[in-house]
């Protein structure tokens, strides 16, 4: 059945697209294919099958493996999807804040033997038809997936990254570059001043800089103390300092083996292939041995524990006075003990999700600080899992305030429990969160399975859900105070909580600067005339490295003829319903319905449109007149997977003198609940209400902290949006929606507490990059028209952009035409300073002191 959404009388016309799957992916052809092919004990390509169990709740079938040789583990979970996925992890435990693990991850990236090219791992961008490549250093493992549509592509990067793991050259110059070295300020000026160079530690220099990073280090650290969560895996900066190449190489030697290795492979490819080229490429080459990384048991304290900590004053926070964070963490059970895992995740969102939550009813609607501390909820990233809550953006005067309503929420959940409505929500998440299908549903999988799967858990049973959930019911039925009884035992009862604040320095960069520069003298001091001379010379050998054109025909790649030549179609109906425009179609989306719709802004002057994304933010989470904002919540939680509204700012497709400036509405609901969820956006557009002032003061308080946060995570992303903003007017739009003026307005509207009061334009096409190590041509194009779309996604290209299945189909055959000349012209005649702009987000430089550029402050 399919309806339209009816703004009413208070409404604009919505254009509005509706999904309605057809038919339901109650099995999967692959994954009924491998439960009958392999079973317990059989052996293939030197590994014996222990373990084969079919997921239905997910549609796939787990296979669990071990290498006879080595003892390496894999599992493989074959299912009905394309996407392709492969990763290694390896669990890697620093005993000190070097941030060796950190810098091998990316060394061992920069050539192996039998790719000794430079960075093969960033070539291989624009010789695959890769999804995703990445790897990535957490506190105690690391890993390298990939995950790719075409299976000749898996094959090429399953190569590349076997050898890059097990084989790497790990040279003095990459250990250099990736890692630390002395070098010039300006490489071929000898008189210019030495200092520390790196990718890593100024990464990390980045990284340390944050408050919200430096509070989630301070606070495992302080946690976690016994072994190696007592420090910091990406690397402490000065510390980086310390590090030898050789330690470097030892590192790899020991953790880097595949005795100590787990790999994952996932999709509809045949698993036999994947072991094969596993073995040959890489496991029959190793013996087994006792790689010695396991974590002991952390010792359990007997008192309760406070911490205080500083970091950098925040220039963007609303209110200057107000930057302390406080919070309390609660060591709780093995992350490998599945079942109480999935309770205590469950009882975390019961405490700190969404409106009705208690932690949030008690400390964010109490207007004490902006927003949750930036540790908060549940954490099962480490052996041991904790649980966190607390508040940033406080006064440093109601630090204890916040202690007391902590400790007076969690002896209130003990003794009136939860509501039943509240916990069907939460499992009602949960039921939802497995039928939704997205395109990194593989990568979403090792990356949850990972963690617990390193400390020697079972990652089967993880996965399921059915059991977990109908575990958890009937615990609770037999004890209606089974979840009272978990609050009273993690986390009253508990003694290993740590207390922890943090406060602003105006000394903490100062301090971290002269503590560099001590360690630059002392190291300058310490070297001789030939010494010095060797600096210069590494310092040019380096850069004369990095400048080479790299001889790549070692590395393997697809072809043009590799790839499809017709644009995989959709099949979409429309409609026009009192006069709105309707899109229709039907795919197997598992019981899930997904909403779209579009609803057009006339002309808006710049002061409004600064408060669109504010708008959008809030006026879900107001209230109506039939609900408030409390009740509301319940049953979007209840009947939704969410309602989202975000700006429309899109360049139309065949005219740079045009684009759509609206609002985006977005939601899904499993099948049996729609009428609910429609029910709940007329109640947005015929009843909203905007009239209670300390609801809109703490969701702009919030706004305006994540905002800043984000700035140092997301500083390149706000400089191309700045650099946009001067040559395009879709980029000004863009920037000032989702960009620094964004964020600045933000802010002050937290303090003025402004209450938020809706073309056709010009435009020119823009090309936008910033500075990362990224790889361009042909084939890295025809990866973005050809990223996997989700069932549940499918016709939203053409219903928000005006692009059909025909345009993209022309535009295909347009790029298997694109000759080199093609390239050179466009950018001769696009890329000139006629079109240049560039925005710079920092603190003033000599750069910027030469003048031509425009500072805001």
């Amino acid at each position: 059945m399919y309806r339209i959404l009816r703004a009413g009388n208070r409404g604009r016309n919505c254009i509005a697209k509706w999904r309605h799957f057809g038919r339901d992916c109650t099995t999967s052809t692959v994954s009924k294919e491998a439960l009958d092919r392999y079973h317990p004990g059989v052996t293939l390509h030197g590994y014996q099958v222990e373990r084969v169990e079919e997921v239905p709740e997910l549609y796939l079938t787990a296979i669990k493996l071990s290498h006879l040789q080595t003892g390496a583990e894999h599992l493989h979970i074959a299912r009905d999807d394309s996407n392709n996925v492969f990763s290694v992890g390896f669990r890697t435990t620093p005993m000190d804040d070097t941030g060796v693990s950190h810098i091998l991850e990316h060394t061992v990236l920069c050539g192996s033997h039998r790719y000794p090219c430079r960075d093969p791992f960033f070539k291989m961008l624009n010789r695959s038809l890769s999804t995703f490549m990445n790897a990535w250093t957490a506190s105690d493992y690391t890993m390298y997936p990939f995950s790719t549509q075409n299976g000749k592509d898996f094959q090429n990067l399953l190569s590349v990254y076997l050898d890059a793991v097990f084989f790497p050259n790990l040279d003095k110059l990459d250990f250099l570059q990736e890692g630390w070295r002395l070098e010039h300020g300006a490489t071929e000026d000898r008189a210019s001043p030495i200092t520390f160079k790196g990718v890593v530690f100024n990464e990390m220099k980045g990284a340390m800089s944050s408050a919200a990073q430096l509070y989630a280090v301070g606070c495992q650290n302080r946690l976690l103390p016994s072994h190696t969560y007592s420090y910091n895996s990406g690397g402490d900066p000065i510390a980086i300092l310390d590090l030898t190449h050789q330690q470097l190489k030892d590192f790899h030697a020991s953790h880097y083996h595949p005795s100590n290795a787990r790999f994952f492979t996932y999709g509809d490819q045949p698993l036999d292939a994947h072991l094969q080229l596993i073995n040959e490429s890489a496991l029959e080459h190793f013996q087994r041995i006792d790689s010695d990384t396991d974590i002991p048991d952390e010792t359990v304290w007997t008192e309760k524990r406070s911490a205080a900590i500083t970091c950098p004053p925040d220039t963007m926070a609303p209110d200057p006075d107000k930057q302390t964070t406080v919070s309390v963490s609660y060591l709780l059970p093995r992350i490998t003990k599945v079942d109480e895992s999935f309770e205590v995740s469950l009882l975390a969102s019961l405490l700190i999700s969404g409106p009705t939550s208690p932690f949030y009813e008690a400390l964010l609607d109490a207007n004490i600080g902006s927003d949750y501390s930036p540790v908060c909820g549940y954490d099962g990233s480490t052996r041991d899992a904790s649980f966190s809550i607390g508040l940033q953006g406080i006064h440093q005067d109601d630090e204890e305030r916040v202690r007391g309503i902590i400790q007076e929420t969690l002896n209130k959940v003990v003794r009136e429990g939860f509501e039943a409505d509240r916990i069907e929500a939460v499992l009602h998440s949960v039921e939802l969160a497995q039928r939704h299908q997205s395109t990194t549903f593989g990568i979403q999988i090792i990356s949850s399975l990972m963690p617990m799967w390193n400390q020697d858990g079972d990652p089967i049973s993880s996965l399921q859900l059915d059991r977990l959930v109908a575990s958890f019911k009937r615990k609770l039925a037999e004890n209606p105070r089974y979840l009272q009884d978990l609050v009273q035992r993690y986390f009253i009862d508990n003694n290993h909580q740590l207390w922890l604040e943090m406060s602003p320095d105006s000394e903490y960069t100062p301090k971290q600067e002269k503590e560099e520069a001590a360690k630059l003298e002392e190291r300058l001091r310490e070297l001789t005339n030939d010494d010095k001379e060797q600096v210069y010379q590494t310092g040019l050998q380096l850069a004369d490295a990095q400048n080479q054109e790299a001889d790549i025909s070692c590395l393997p790649t697809v072809t043009i003829s590799d790839i499809d030549p017709k644009t995989k179609r959709t099949v979409i109906k429309t409609e026009n319903l009192s006069g709105s425009y309707v899109q229709l179609h039907e795919q197997p989306t598992n019981g899930v319905t997904y909403f779209r719709g579009v609803s057009p802004l006339g002309a808006l002057d710049t002061d409004l449109l600064l408060y669109l994304p504010l708008f959008c933010n809030i006026v879900t989470q107001m209230g109506t007149d039939e609900s408030n904002f409390r009740e509301f919540a319940k049953q979007e939680e209840l009947k939704t997977g969410g309602l989202s509204v975000s700006p429309h700012i899109v360049q139309n497709a065949s005219s740079t003198d045009a684009y759509e400036l609206g609002i985006v509405l977005g939601s899904h609901c499993l099948d049996r609940k729609l009428d609910d969820m429609m029910n709940l956006w007329q109640q947005i557009f015929n009843s909203v209400t905007l009239s209670d002032h300390d609801r809109l003061s703490t969701l702009i308080r919030m706004e305006a902290s994540d905002l800043s946060n984000s700035v140092a995570f997301m500083g390149h992303a706000f400089a191309m949006r700045g650099a946009a903003s001067a040559v395009s007017t879709v980029g000004k739009l863009s920037e000032l929606t989702g960009g620094i003026t964004q964020i600045d307005g933000s802010c002050k509207a937290s303090l003025l507490q402004v209450p938020p009061q809706g073309n056709q334009g010009e435009g020119w096409c823009l090309w936008e990059w910033s500075e990362h190590r990224d790889r361009w041509d042909l084939q890295i194009l025809l990866i973005q028209v050809d990223s996997p779309i989700a069932p549940g996604s499918k016709g939203v290209s053409t219903f928000l952009n005006g692009v059909t299945d025909d345009d993209r189909q022309t535009q295909r055959d347009r790029l298997f035409k694109v000759s080199s000349h093609d390239i050179t012209d466009t950018a001769d005649r696009y890329l000139g300073e006629r079109w240049y702009s560039s925005y710079l987000i920092g603190p003033e430089n000599d750069a910027t002191k030469q003048g031509g550029w425009t500072l805001q402050e």
